[in-house]
């Protein structure tokens, strides 16, 4: 848990979910208002990061490996306009440049890909750090109800508490299925836009093994042009240039396609785990025996259609403030979900 301290006239904000555009709000709110607004995030996992998620392996003889989102892509146009972001992050050595081969990347032109030497979800305990908040995992949330001036938060164990304003940062299909008073205070067209949200799905599958293990290609990340089951894999740490960092044996780590992971969706991970595996013997024979194996499954793993004009967030009421934010309201990458809690900063302007 990290923690601030706080006047105890500050306005009371909880940031539900812990992932990238969730930590960018608290950041950006901590940032803007400083000690007017006491900030909470919880989040329902054991770990932050969300869909930046970066798994370390039970044996610490292996290195982690990033189970989401692999790198960071800026166009010319927000290089620019997020310059100040990227330069932060860089300065904190939070990110560097994707320096390493990469086979089958279609690059856009002017684009400029970033990696996170200590994993992706580093960019988002950045960003947490920044805010001072109190961050609280294991807090799921199951409901909002209307007390007055402030949101009485359910979550699945543990007492309710009271909020002035609460910000949603998780994927909509599980906004919408919050209970309490969400029904009454989402309109007809408001939810009419959020059901229009839709989302691809997918499996991540990451393979640890001992030091000294030769993978046994020569690339650190490809990506697949038929991908009947993997279509992306990256062997760590040789995707941030810093291959046999520490003297930790490498991890491998592939995605399957959105059509496998839409096929086998309502599947445990423990029976599609088998499938990735023989696919993935048959693409590298050569392949050493791991000493670990995770799998992992992305039900909402990248936004397909967005809520119609990108709005960047949406106020589903003003009076206790109630707000839904993330790459569903604009798209699916860093920048996205920047946009996003960029333009969350002035929903608050006039409540704080």
């Amino acid at each position: 848990m990290m923690s601030s301290s706080s006047p105890a006239a500050a306005r009371r904000v909880l940031v539900v979910g812990a992932g990238l555009t969730g930590s960018l709000c608290a950041c950006l709110l901590r940032r803007k208002f400083q000690d007017k607004v006491h900030i909470v995030v919880w989040d329902k996992a054991r770990g932050a990061g969300g869909r930046m998620s970066t798994f370390r392996p039970p044996d610490p003889s292996s290195h982690s490996a990033d189970l989401g989102a692999q790198y960071i892509s800026a166009t010319r146009e927000y290089a620019r306009s997020h310059h100040s972001f990227y330069s932060e992050l860089l300065a904190a050595g939070v990110l560097r440049p994707l320096d390493c081969a990469v086979e089958g990347l279609r690059r856009k032109d002017g684009s400029t890909d970033y990696v996170a030497p200590l994993g992706m979800s580093g960019v988002v305990k950045h960003f947490l750090r920044e805010s001072g908040a109190d961050v609280f995992l294991e807090h799921h949330v199951t409901g909002l109800s209307r007390r007055g001036a402030s949101w009485e938060v359910h979550r699945k164990r543990g007492a309710s508490r009271h909020f002035d304003s609460v910000l949603l940062t998780v994927p909509v299909p599980q906004i919408l299925e919050l209970q309490g008073d969400l029904e009454d205070v989402v309109s007809v067209r408001q939810r009419a836009l959020l059901s229009g949200v839709s989302y691809s799905s997918r499996f991540a599958l990451a393979l640890f093994f001992p030091p000294g293990a030769d993978i046994g290609v020569p690339w650190a990340v490809r990506y697949y042009d038929d991908p009947r089951v993997v279509c992306y894999a990256a062997v760590e740490p040789r995707k941030h240039a810093t291959d046999g960092a520490a003297g930790r044996g490498p991890s491998l780590v592939v995605h399957t396609g959105a059509p496998f992971g839409l096929r086998h969706l309502e599947r445990d991970v423990e029976e599609v785990q088998p499938l990735i595996l023989r696919e993935l013997r048959q693409l590298l024979p050569a392949l050493p025996q791991p000493i670990s194996i995770k799998c992992h499954k992305w039900r909402y793993s990248q936004v397909v259609s967005a809520v119609a004009g990108c709005p960047g967030h949406m106020t589903l009421s003003e009076h206790p403030l109630l707000v839904c934010a993330g790459d569903a309201f604009t798209h699916s990458n860093f920048d996205g979900c920047l946009a996003s809690a960029l333009s969350v900063l002035g929903v608050f302007r006039d409540v704080v």
